[in-house]
């Protein structure tokens, strides 16, 4: 087997490539024939390598340390003259980031972006490009679960021979964790996204899922969601990059390959718009571009390699031609102002579909002897086109109209938002003072502000990425409520006004409430026993007859409520002063004005 992957290796590689001797910027996978890739001490040197070679070009920079205490490197590589952030802006160069190895099993991305590094600077790929852009090249995002070596980290994927784990160190999956920001990996990454505030960041992975012909696929937003003026960008960088790939052979696919039922073909395929835990839908809610890279994890390594590396090149050439007519494109969706506007907090496809033509493996459904279910079988020997339903009209899913002046945070919970709202770079102010010490003596104001209330609330049973998460029923309501000095103003009129709503509305998918922020809010921490409801059960009774006409009708029309004693009992203690009405109140509020 190691001679024939070593054969398409060569064979797929160009040929002054393959006939070159190991040099200093070669890769372990490049001179194994993409058999193996390197462990993390490789791409320490390299990144210090290109950066001798090439000092009028690279920057081999820390951007962070890992929870085991491993420096996380990207290389800042351009011939623009712009190798600070400072300079990019000043000049108006385009910033493209491109990220592999954020599930650190699927390493294509690092082993085809030092071998397009390499092409790109020795003038052997994408001529000119560094003199129009300034490209980040974070090798491995995930570095800790990079070292957890081993051969079998991803037993649904052909080579390389060992490869890294899909977590971190701490468990986290960091293409679950852009708008929550729980793990130092990915608030450093933040820190490098507003630090350079790329035009476009590109996420490379290999696939899961079943057996077919297609060897990539390309998502990117905003295409389907996000600022509509950004769109047709999007769709541009989408469309280029797979004509470019279909051009050098490719069988690329606009969407991701993922049956509606998982096991089984025939199902079919769905568009749609990630929710902001994942890369390309946070950055849309920053108004930026991201592309999902998806190489096909059954095709061989030195196949994907190489789709990864033209990949890379495509991407390089468009940000040349087109990023600063992008960032015009940008700059103008960060000035819109949102204030009052809907705006769509999640998407979904469309029930219409159209059937497509995919490219898969003549298959058999059969019940397995091992388990007992049913079954999909590929003969990867009989190439077959299947004829399934695609749904791909993309829509918005949940739309809340924006608040017209932004959201008050309570004093209480000011310091746990403001530390989130700080790793995404989201301005804030505090109301009424500016030591923390001195707001707590002085007085709450009455003001009039819009509340939700959860009418139904679901935790799940099981923790997400160590939180319990949390969905609410309900709606915003007026009302008067006391406000502390001290808490935070969040202006809705600010360039991440998306980004804001995405965190802030409690029905957003990846907001902090349901991420389970805000959870004792929704617990109920004080009762009253059952003697004493009785007791004051029987005064209210006595004091209020149409509190009474209303518990008999509940008797007589709803018998499961008539067969519950405790039902029975809350239904007095819910109406008694002693209840806690702030129960189920989602301490975060919204306000048609500006606090003075």
């Amino acid at each position: 087997m190691k001679p024939l992957l070593a054969a398409v290796a060569a064979l797929l590689l160009s040929a002054p490539l393959a006939g070159s001797p190991p040099g200093p910027l070669q890769t372990v996978a490049e001179r194994s024939g993409f058999l193996r890739t390197g462990r993390y001490d490789e791409t320490v040197a390299l990144c210090a390598a290109f950066q001798r070679r090439h000092p009028d070009a690279v920057r081999c920079l820390d951007f962070g340390t890992t929870p085991e205490g491993r420096p996380m490197k990207v290389l800042v590589v351009s011939r623009s003259g712009a190798l600070t952030p400072e300079a990019a802006r000043e000049r108006g160069i385009p910033v493209v980031l491109m990220q592999g190895g954020i599930h650190a099993g699927e390493i294509d991305g690092k082993d085809a972006g030092f071998l397009a590094l390499r092409q790109v600077l020795e003038g052997e790929a994408a001529l000119g490009v560094l003199d129009r852009l300034v490209w980040l090249f974070v090798p491995v995002f995930n570095v800790d679960g990079h070292e957890r070596f081993g051969a079998w980290n991803r037993p649904n994927q052909r080579g390389p021979e060992q490869m890294g784990w899909r977590t971190t160190a701490q468990n986290y999956n960091l293409n679950r964790d852009y708008a929550k920001a729980d793990s130092p990996e990915m608030r450093a990454m933040l820190r490098l996204v507003g630090e350079w505030d790329p035009i476009a960041t590109i996420d490379l992975h290999a696939t899961n899922g079943a057996r077919f012909e297609h060897d990539i696929s390309i998502q990117v937003e905003p295409l389907h969601g996000g600022d509509e003026g950004l769109r047709a960008a999007g769709r541009s960088l989408r469309d280029r990059t797979i004509a470019d790939l279909e051009a050098q052979g490719s069988l690329p696919l606009p969407y991701y390959p993922s049956f509606e039922d998982y096991e089984n073909p025939a199902s079919g395929f769905e568009d749609g718009v990630s929710p902001p835990r994942f890369s390309t839908g946070y950055f849309l809610l920053r108004n930026r571009l991201a592309m999902l890279v998806e190489t096909h994890s059954w095709k061989e390594y030195p196949v994907r390699v190489r789709i990864t590396r033209n990949t890379i090149v495509s991407v390089l050439e468009q940000v040349a031609r087109s990023g600063r007519e992008w960032m015009a494109l940008a700059r103008a969706a960060d000035a819109r102002d949102l204030a009052g506007q809907p705006v769509a907090l999640d998407y979904t496809a469309a029930e219409e579909s159209r059937i497509v033509e995919f490219r898969g493996y003549a298959y058999t459904r059969t019940p397995s002897e091992v388990s007992g279910a049913l079954m999909t079988r590929y003969d990867e020997t009989t190439p077959q086109v299947w004829k399934v339903p695609l749904r791909d009209v993309v829509v918005p899913k949940t739309v809340i109209e924006a608040p017209r002046a932004g959201y008050l945070v309570p004093a209480a919970h000011a310091a746990m938002v403001a530390d989130r709202l700080d790793a995404h770079g989201v301005e804030y102010r505090r109301v009424g003072c500016d030591a923390q010490a001195a707001c707590g003596l002085q007085p709450a104001r009455e003001s009039p502000v819009q509340v939700f209330r959860a009418t139904a609330k679901r935790f799940t049973a099981y923790p997400v990425e160590g939180h319990q998460r949390l969905s609410l029923e309900g709606r915003w309501q007026d009302e008067i409520r006391a406000v502390r000095p001290g808490a935070l103003f969040v202006p809705i009129t600010q360039p991440r006004a998306r980004l804001v709503m995405a965190l802030l509305e409690p029905q957003a998918p990846d907001s902090l409430l349901q991420w389970g922020l805000f959870n004792n809010a929704f617990e109920r921490k004080e009762y009253m026993e059952a003697y004493v409801a009785e007791d004051v059960a029987r005064q209210m009774l006595a004091a209020d007859p149409a509190l009474r006409a209303g518990f008999e009708q509940r008797l007589r029309e709803d018998p499961a409520f008539a067969g519950d004693s405790d039902a029975r009992l809350e239904f007095f203690y819910r109406r008694h002063p002693s209840w806690d009405e702030q129960l189920d109140l989602y301490p975060v509020m919204r306000v048609d004005r500006a606090p003075d």
